[in-house]
């Protein structure tokens, strides 16, 4: 169906027809000029993401449900860094002629799956068109006690710096993905100068090859968010010092920590979480695993510190990893390799600035 044929407000009533709010925080969601929200002992989260198609995804490889719940999940993400609970969420998209209702339903189921995980109300948005492609911004609002909210500014001397999940794979299913992408594109541009109709009908039914790589393609197209150690830590009495998602890779992250907090740090190479399938993919693509897992990005594990008294329970919580330690700020930040050598850390993470 053309999307031109609804209009939009049809189209936002097409897609929020059926949606029933959960929280009590919300008053009032999609339909009037405004959603309501009363958060009356609470502090209120805000975040909000904007993805742009060729510059955060690519629909050649991430389909339109994969890419809706991922877009919920990162956001609702930042809202657990700060130790909070997501409630509410708006969506706004810009769409291009080229998308048709039924993509945009496809984009929507994803997107409500991600926020049915964790009891998530759909409240509002905008939609427009787009020249450009596919845009996407998404704002998550979530709430939190005053004294339960953590701050990347926490961080202290002596502080355990620890990790959930392991890191890596993200990075290394983009770096698949993308060379498989490369491989088609090369035999259709070989069958085009050809003039080969046969390959190119074969080639139209091309199936990359990703046996035994399931685990890095989940990563990186089926982001979840870690609330599930936010509830961890709370059953375990911890409250974090310092906490962020990481989501440009674990040394930009703490160097964001570190900055904020002023102070230095050290962690171990051989402490770092990497699953098998990242490190074998690393070595086929001649890729330094370690360096992936310290700036590939998209992990979405949770980046955060506890203090040293805490060491007990943090090694008792399954899907935890402690990796080094805060340090005072003359000391810098590092990372000490599994030979024990010392190298100061950089932020080399992804920055979608640059060209």
């Amino acid at each position: 169906m053309d999307i031109a044929k609804l209009g939009e407000f049809g189209l936002i009533d097409h897609l929020t027809k059926d949606i029933k709010t959960k929280n009590e925080s919300t008053k009032y969601g999609v339909g009037d000029d405004c959603a309501v929200l009363c958060y009356p002992d609470k502090e209120v989260l805000i975040t909000t993401d904007l993805l742009m198609e060729g510059v955060h995804f690519d629909l050649t490889y991430i389909d339109l449900q994969h890419l809706g719940y991922k877009s919920a999940m990162v956001n609702i993400s930042d809202i657990f860094a700060m130790n909070g609970t997501p409630r509410q969420m708006t969506v706004s998209l810009a769409i291009s002629k080229r998308f048709s209702v039924e993509d945009i339903e496809q984009f929507y189921q994803g997107l409500r799956l991600a926020c049915e995980k964790w009891n998530v109300d759909i409240i509002g948005g905008d939609t427009t068109s787009s020249y450009t492609g596919l845009a996407i911004s998404i704002t998550c609002i979530g709430e939190a006690r005053k004294e339960d909210i953590v701050y990347r500014n926490g961080a202290k001397d002596t502080d355990l710096i620890c990790v959930s999940g392991d890191l890596g794979a993200a990075y290394m299913g983009l770096q698949l993905l993308e060379r498989e992408k490369s491989v088609y594109y090369q035999q259709v541009e070989e069958a085009r100068k050809k003039n080969d109709k046969r390959a190119l009908e074969e080639l139209s039914h091309f199936q990359p090859d990703f046996a035994g790589k399931e685990y890095l393609l989940q990563r990186q197209l089926q982001t979840e968010a870690r609330g599930d150690i936010i509830e961890k830590l709370r059953e375990a009495g911890i409250r974090p010092t310092a906490m962020m998602d990481i989501s440009d890779g674990l040394s930009s992250e703490l160097m964001h920590i570190c900055k904020q907090s002023g102070v230095g740090c050290r962690i171990y190479e051989k402490n770092i979480p990497i699953d098998y399938q990242t490190a074998v993919m690393a070595e086929e693509m001649n890729m330094n695993v370690t360096t992936c897992a310290l700036n590939g990005g998209e992990d979405y594990e949770l980046l955060f510190t506890v203090p040293i008294g805490d060491h007990e329970k943090i090694e008792n919580i399954e899907d935890i990893k402690l990796i080094g330690h805060i340090t005072d700020e003359k000391f810098g930040k590092v990372l000490v390799t599994r030979d024990n050598q010392e190298f100061e850390l950089k932020a080399q993470g992804w920055n979608p600035l640059e060209k």
